[in-house]
């Protein structure tokens, strides 16, 4: 896209030397092994250029050229998005990206950082989020193995016809929800909240299904959101963002168990919370460039102020105190995983 690639060096060179590499497998071999790594947005999304295609590329030069990734964008490889993480455990794919709230309920550690206001920078969130499952996340993906988990730049409010200014702007809209904490809160605030995939999001505009959206930034060229929507609404500076959704690489747990040991050990050193980090990272850099993107097509970015996001953040109390209740009912520690979740980003993860 036009607009991605003018920053697209930039992020490439701020992503090449993050994660350290392992030594090159010894001996020269053509692809001994062949992964199918399948995600639900278009080739053209800055995920799928700036991270995939080079991540795929790492892992064969560490490998020697054993290990071929093929990258299936756009549900490709057939499904909808929330079948994500089955199509890993099953084998449908080797490696997919998922989102846990998707399947609400289903990955309850893994959502929560998707509550109201438990998100700062991408990068910094993303760690968290990885320190808190490896700390609380137990066998929630069992059959799989989690490679990284991460989270993207807080969500902002996209709306086609009116801004939002206040708490109170919110009442009596349509929006576009992005997890079940934020429909909560959308429903504290007098909104109708209606739930579908990002996937789904051109249709629910064009057709006056929704009044607008959360979204990050970055989601927006890959759609051409902008054309869709007049106004962005953001956090104030300082402030916590409106939400951040978890995301999950997984692979098929078969798979990984079945690899050579210096093949495993190749998947292993280009994995973890160093490549949760790294990421995040991208995830600011796509953020900023959608911004410009919004900008440039002359829309409105509002600045929600301190005090309503405030009056936002008390809004969001009940919504809290319901999850730490689903969590205790499904045998974790609710009041432990909120607090360490808040400590992990107080303490920049």
């Amino acid at each position: 896209m036009s607009n991605f690639t003018p920053n697209r060096r930039h992020v490439l060179a701020g992503i090449g030397a993050t994660l350290a590499m392992p030594a090159l497998i010894s001996r020269s071999k053509a692809a001994e092994l062949t992964l199918r790594l399948h995600h639900f947005l278009p080739a053209v999304s800055p995920m799928h250029k700036a991270f995939f295609e080079p991540w795929a590329k790492e892992l064969s030069e560490a490998s020697n050229g054993a290990i071929e990734v093929q990258i299936f964008p756009a549900m490709q490889l057939g499904g909808k998005p929330p079948q994500l993480a089955d199509q890993a455990k099953t084998g449908i794919a080797d490696i997919v990206w998922a989102l846990p709230t998707y399947t609400p309920g289903r990955f309850l550690v893994a959502e929560t950082m998707g509550l109201p206001f438990l998100n700062t920078t991408a990068e910094k969130t993303s760690v968290a989020v990885h320190k808190l499952m490896d700390e609380f996340g137990g066998n929630e993906f069992e059959g799989t193995k989690p490679l990284a988990f991460w989270s993207h730049a807080g969500g902002k409010m996209h709306m086609r016809d009116e801004p939002v200014r206040t708490a109170a702007d919110l009442a009596g809209k349509k929006i576009r929800s992005p997890n079940a904490g934020m429909g909560e809160l959308l429903v504290a605030l007098g909104s109708d909240p209606v739930f579908f995939p990002v996937t789904d999001m051109v249709l629910g505009l064009s057709s006056g299904v929704i009044d607008g959206c959360c979204l990050p930034y970055e989601v927006v060229p890959a759609f051409k959101l902008q054309e869709l929507t007049k106004f962005s609404s953001e956090a104030a500076p300082g402030a916590r963002g409106l939400y951040a959704n978890t995301n999950v690489l997984l692979m098929n747990q078969e798979r990984y168990e079945g690899l050579s040991d210096d093949l495993r050990g190749v998947i292993d050193a280009n994995s973890g919370i160093e490549l949760s980090r790294r990421i995040g990272k991208t995830f600011d850099e796509f953020e900023e460039v959608g911004r410009e993107v919004v900008k440039k097509q002359g829309n409105e970015i509002v600045e929600i102020p301190a005090e309503e996001i405030a009056k936002l953040a008390e809004a969001a109390k009940p919504v809290y105190a319901n999850w730490e209740a689903k969590l205790n009912e499904a045998g974790h520690d609710g009041a432990a995983i909120l607090a360490r979740a808040n400590a992990l980003l107080d303490q920049g993860a």
